[in-house]
């Protein structure tokens, strides 16, 4: 609606305490609990959702 491709939470307990839209890393988060390395699908959407 505001034109937010991408953004991220900080929550701690019941409390959402940011919104984060200048550097959300949650990303970074994933892989470093042994996740996959999502920012390249991230990247992908971001760009299909600017081109349209």
């Amino acid at each position: 609606k505001r034109g937010l491709l991408f953004a991220g939470i900080d929550v701690i307990g019941p409390y959402l305490t940011e919104i984060n839209v200048t550097s959300p890393t949650g990303i970074r988060q994933v892989k470093a609990f042994g996740g996959p390395d999502i920012a390249v699908l991230i990247w992908d959407a971001i760009e299909r959702k600017v081109k349209r």
